[in-house]
């Protein structure tokens, strides 16, 4: 490859680098042009672009690039999906998972999640999720169901307030519908309630007689002689 090749291919995989933040990175040695097919294919499909690349012009790009994290995979015959903005990270790595155990030659290295690196292990994990679609709902549901229970828990009291004041209303003998009652007249003032009130009756003379006095002394039985004449 001359060196106006070399500075194109560069230049194309420095460029993928910056555009693609997530990437998956396999050991394709031994794999047959067929069967690369069918895997570039199938990624196409959840929006990766599958190349087979040179590990010192890849290092060049990566440097250029700033995709440091890649560089420790770089080792052997190397095949990166590269993923659009749109692909499912998801469903790429199945799609190199089920290559992986299909050919039983495929060998997935790691690779680069949303500019975190990940290892071979990680890939398989991600594999085995529920599709992008599904994980979006799940993260949805998760967060609307707090603010269900939020609702919920502003709205129980206000239902419990509603109940006292019909069971109030109950309790003194109307009902949550009946009209309110008409209203009174303009209040007395006090002074003017006394003026207008009746005098009391003159208490009836229940009065208990007042005891006799004691009764006069009775003269003794001696009584004082007569004068004489």
């Amino acid at each position: 490859m001359h060196k106006d090749e070399k500075e194109k291919v560069v230049a194309e995989l420095t460029e993928r680098l910056q555009a693609s933040q997530s990437l998956l990175v396999a050991d394709y040695r031994g794999l047959t042009m067929s069967a690369i097919d069918d895997l570039r294919g199938e990624l196409l499909k959840h929006g990766a672009r599958f190349s087979v690349v040179k590990n010192t012009l890849t290092r060049r790009a990566a440097e250029a690039a700033g995709a440091d994290a890649l560089l420790a995979l770089l080792e052997g015959p190397t095949a990166i999906a590269f993923l659009e903005a749109e692909g499912d990270p998801v469903a790429a790595a199945k799609a190199l998972s089920d290559a992986a155990r299909t050919t039983r030659i495929l060998a997935i290295r790691g690779g680069v999640l949303e500019g975190r690196p990940i290892s071979a292990g990680e890939v398989e994990d991600l594999a085995k999720l529920p599709p992008t679609d599904i994980l979006r709902g799940q993260v949805l549901g998760a967060i609307t169901a707090p603010l269900t229970t939020i609702v919920g828990l502003f709205a129980a009291p206000l239902q419990n307030l509603i109940g006292l004041i019909d069971a109030r209303i109950e309790q003194l003998g109307g009902s949550p519908d009946a009209e309110p009652p008409a209203e009174e007249g303009p209040a007395v003032p006090e002074a003017d309630a006394e003026a207008a009130a009746p005098e009391p009756e003159a208490e009836a003379e229940t009065a208990e007689p007042e005891a006799e006095a004691p009764a006069a002394q009775e003269t003794t039985d001696t009584e004082e002689p007569e004068s004489e004449e």
